[in-house]
């Protein structure tokens, strides 16, 4: 029965009691300026591109003489001279009156034609399709690529070949290209169907691979190597629409679920100008490996990573593009899982290449020859390496982001190729929190963004290595001055032990207004999986402040990270939880609750709530069920109460294949457990979710009904993970988690 509050309650024991109709009206005022208004929403520079090798960059700036369009400037690096590089008149359609809307833009390599991404539709979590025009910046012409019978939104992932004459694109599952100079346009493959693509990707390699675009020109412009996915197997996911027609409809998805088919995944090469393809010859069974990444490795061959499918093994093959010959140069292992490296650089003109490992408890960056015999370390030290972020082979340097003293910061660092150097710190000590780059191609400059968890960001052009701040791109003064009121208590940042000798790391907001000498609820914000760190030094955006509008209605609000998170502390501390994701991290969770009530006596330990979101919400159940006695009130969102239902590749690298590990399944899964809830309980879920199936709340609710358990559910129609469409979703949403939190864990200190 849908309440007036809109939250259905199931209930064979006790009916839930009514949420508040009305929340406090500073609250909700708040809550509309947070998530119904722009006011609280950042300033961001770009989308920029650098250009003439660093020496100048291009953005998008409104235009100044075109209401609603935009300009693409470009400025000279060091002197910051500005020119009107396009004009939003010059991106006026013909027999148009309004200019392109700018989603995205790429130059050729001479820089004389522009490629405009525009109308762009999302497809599950981006906005992928769309149309793509080109712009001659000689001749003034503008044209839409795709030919009259390309359907409008039609075409994705278009690039030009390297010498900027033709553009390859995917359309409605194959691959084409187009001769720019006459708009000839040549299908490359011809078999896509619901279950064919190529130079796309299915659901679960974009979603856990983050992989999308699935083609690559070759260095010299002739051949394109491409993916190809056959989903024959893969067994159909059914959403159900409820709401858009007078009768429901249904919307396939091939999405494999823990232990059962994947796609068969395969690349192959063909000629430009079209023609047979030649595939590689990887060997085993495609469906029971994954190729994740691919690129040319000079222009006769191509490097591609394959994994098993317990993902604990990853090998680097070279395959001849001619032959499709394949030798594997690198084996990498690990008793746990490995994840994918996205930091492989070609060195000496094809001779070395940059690897990422874990094979000395660390995350570190290596030299490996092009045939896999040596490797080199270039970082060393007892830290991780969080991302690479640029490689000046002139120069002989190699610049990454790490964080050695500090799990919760990010900063920049350079070394030495050769790896004979002490790494130097080249980010601001007097600037502690997060810092990330853009670096240009000579290494001399880059787009620096910085934050804290209590200061908006801020992004500014650095000269490198000395980090002199040249000038600032975006500096978020608005949302500075908008958020100042809220920020008066700086964040505790802190660290708790606990007694299996972990020592976790952790945020904590206290109310402006505070009395140590009373005691106040606490609210755990968490995740708790190995695909999210919540305890970051950075701006937490509109969520954070939300945090902070809590914090002064008399909570308390915290979150940590335990043992299996992707803090850089180590391989030891992220697969410690391998095969049972769950036991660990529930446990941890609950461990730094009960040492932070003992220690911190303003702390009331019979008012402890916890909320999180997708992992997060499997952990707020994990929580609830098996720790009953240290939470009272739980919120959860989007959650996977059944690890069985998830996908393959997530899935099965942190569990194993569920055929192996029936038991550790069984024991991860919420599901299980929920007999032991006897606090309040909220989930919330999209029915429209496409990446944790609603299939799921679904059967927890059937087991909670089973057990006699009282829950409270509300349900987002045809909303998916996100849930975020449809206007007023985010604020309806937020406003039922606060009113829920009022209702059942009273804000205020009490004596």
């Amino acid at each position: 029965m849908r309440r007036t509050t809109l939250v259905l309650t199931l209930a064979s024991a006790f009916a839930a009691p009514r949420l508040a109709a009305q929340l406090p009206a500073p609250m909700s005022d708040m809550l509309r300026r947070l998530f119904a208004s722009r006011e609280f929403a950042p300033e961001r520079f770009g989308p920029a591109r650098w250009i003439d090798g660093g020496a100048a960059y291009t953005t998008v700036e409104p235009s100044a003489d075109l209401r609603g369009g935009s300009d693409i400037v470009r400025y000279e690096t060091a002197t910051g001279a500005r020119t009107v590089y396009v004009t939003a008149r010059q991106l006026v359609p013909a027999g148009g009156a309004a200019p392109l809307d700018i989603d995205d833009y790429t130059w050729s390599a001479d820089g004389a034609q522009l490629l405009v991404f525009t109308n762009s539709r999302r497809v599950w979590r981006q906005n992928t399709r769309g149309d793509y025009w080109v712009l001659d910046r000689r001749s003034g012409a503008l044209r839409r690529l795709g030919g009259r019978d390309a359907p409008p939104s039609s075409l994705m992932y278009a690039k030009f070949a390297p010498a900027g004459d033709r553009v390859g694109y995917v359309r409605q599952g194959d691959l084409y290209v187009e001769r720019l100079a006459d708009g000839r346009i040549t299908r490359l493959t011809d078999d896509a169907d619901s279950l064919h693509v190529s130079g796309m990707t299915d659901w679960v390699y974009e979603e856990e691979f983050d992989l999308r675009d699935g083609f690559r020109w070759s260095p010299d412009g002739t051949r394109i190597a491409y993916w190809h996915f056959d989903m024959t197997g893969v067994r159909t996911f059914l959403l159900i629409n409820n709401t858009d027609s007078l009768y429901p409809f249904v919307i396939p998805i091939q999405y494999p679920k823990a232990g059962t088919a994947n796609s068969a995944v395969t690349v192959g090469v063909v000629s430009a100008d079209g023609g047979a393809t030649t595939w590689l010859q990887v060997p085993d069974d495609p469906r029971e490996n994954y190729l994740p990444r691919m690129e040319w490795a000079g222009p006769r061959e191509i490097a591609l990573q394959r994994m098993n499918r317990r993902q604990n093994l990853d090998r680097v093959m070279l395959a001849d593009a001619a032959t499709g010959a394949v030798r594997t140069v690198l084996a990498e292992r690990d008793s746990a899982w490995l994840d994918v490296v996205d930091d492989l650089r070609w060195l000496g003109g094809g001779k070395e290449f940059t690897w990422v490992s874990e094979r000395d408890g660390w995350r570190h960056v290596y030299r490996v020859g092009r045939d896999g015999k040596a490797a080199r370390l270039v970082t060393p030290g007892a830290f991780d390496v969080t991302d690479l972020a640029a490689v000046d082979e002139p120069g002989g340097w190699l610049y990454f982001i790490a964080s050695p003293d500090n799990a919760t910061q990010r900063y920049l660092y350079r070394t030495r190729l050769d790896g004979r150097a002490t790494p130097e710190r080249l980010s601001p000590a007097d600037r502690p929190g997060t810092h990330g780059y853009e670096i240009s191609p000579d290494a001399r400059w880059a787009f620096h963004t910085y934050s804290t968890f209590d200061t908006p960001s801020m992004t500014d052009l650095v000269r490198l290595p000395s980090h002199a701040s040249v000038r600032t791109l975006a500096a978020n003064e608005a949302l500075r001055a908008a958020v100042t009121p809220l920020t008066g208590r700086k964040t505790e940042f802190f660290k708790v032990a606990l007694a299996d000798g972990a020592t976790l790391d952790g945020w904590m907001i206290r109310p402006r207004v505070f009395d140590s000498t009373k005691t106040y609820p606490l609210l755990m914000y968490v995740y708790g999986e190995p695909a999210g760190q919540t305890v970051l030094d950075q701006w937490f955006g509109s969520p954070g402040v939300w945090f902070r509008t809590l914090a002064d209605q008399g909570y308390v609000v915290a979150s940590v990270d335990n043992r299996g998170t992707p803090a850089p502390k180590g391989r030891a501390w992220r697969k410690v939880v391998y095969g049972a994701i769950a036991v660990l991290s529930s446990g941890e969770q609950a461990d730094a609750v009960r040492a932070l009530t003992r220690s911190r006596r303003y702390l009331d330990s019979t008012r402890v709530a916890i909320w999180g979101w997708s992992g997060g919400g499997s952990s707020t159940l994990q929580a609830l069920f098996r720790y009953p006695e240290v939470y009272q009130v739980g919120m959860s969102v989007a959650p996977v109460p059944d690890e069985r239902l998830y996908d393959t590749i997530y899935q099965e690298r942190y569990m194993g294949l569920p055929q192996e590990n029936a038991a550790g399944y069984q024991e991860s899964s919420a599901i299980t457990h929920a007999e032991g809830l006897r606090g309040r309980l909220l989930v919330v879920h999209g029915s429209g979710d496409d990446n944790v199936h609603y299939q799921g709340t679904q059967r927890l609710l059937n087991r909670l009904i089973a057990l006699g358990k009282p829950v409270d559910f509300m349900e987002y129609p045809n909303r998916s993970h996100c849930i975020c469409e449809e206007q007023g979703t985010r604020l309806h949403l937020y406003s039922l988690l606060t009113r829920y939190l009022l209702e059942h864990l009273p804000a205020g200190p009490r004596p």
